[in-house]
């Protein structure tokens, strides 16, 4: 089935394909996709209801970066990383914790040069703790800031120690789930995420002087 135009442009400005800036209008891209405005026009509007495009003086362009936005992205992240940890701990069955052991052990055998297979595993490991919440809101939203992420390139986890670091603060908040303890779950899932936070701003930092 041929992806939508919402799909295809979400995934090229995800994956960095349509970058910071770019202009799109209703006319270039039913030109280019040979469809009419109308779709391409709901399309837009449903990026910028993802925070993926945003209006300017002519029309719709691709969101800019910037450290404030990484901030912003990340306060609200870390509050509803804690609440789906807190909710999993509540919530989750035995049969989904046996499912997130299972992801972590792939993700500590996965090589620490592959920088994709770290980004899938790392994904799926926190797509099945915002399962385990039992909140589809909570997941609605966490998949919708996890898109602006995306837009940044590349994955903390190749960040110097990230990645044994990460696999110690998944395996922590593995102990707390299985334990039931609601408290624990989201101080570990706070201060998880809050160490990507920091670790995204410096490669944010990194990346600025090297295009210097």
């Amino acid at each position: 089935m041929t992806p939508s135009v919402y799909e295809q442009l979400h995934e090229r400005i995800v994956t960095g394909q349509l970058g910071p800036g770019v202009r799109l209008t209703e006319n270039d891209l039913a030109s280019a996709f040979g469809i009419s405005r109308t779709p391409v026009r709901e399309a837009l509007r449903r990026l910028e209801q993802d925070g993926l495009v945003e209006r300017a003086a002519r029309g719709m362009h691709v969101r800019m970066r910037s450290p404030s936005e990484i901030l912003e992205i990340y306060e609200v992240r870390i509050v509803l990383e804690t609440a789906a940890a807190r909710a999993a701990a509540e919530k989750a069955t035995e049969l989904e914790l046996a499912r997130l052991r299972q992801l972590h052990e792939l993700m500590a055998a996965s090589s620490p040069d592959d920088a994709a297979l770290m980004m899938k595993g790392n994904r799926r490991f926190h797509e099945q703790v915002w399962t385990m919440s039992h909140n589809a809101s909570l997941l609605d939203l966490l998949n919708r800031l996890n898109s602006l992420i995306l837009r940044y390139g590349g994955t903390t986890l190749t960040h110097q120690d990230r990645w044994t670091t990460a696999l110690a603060e998944h395996a922590e908040l593995i102990d707390a789930i299985e334990a039931g303890d609601c408290d624990r779950a989201g101080r570990v899932a706070g201060s998880h995420m809050t160490a990507a936070r920091d670790t995204r701003l410096k490669m944010y930092a990194e990346s600025a002087v090297r295009d210097v």
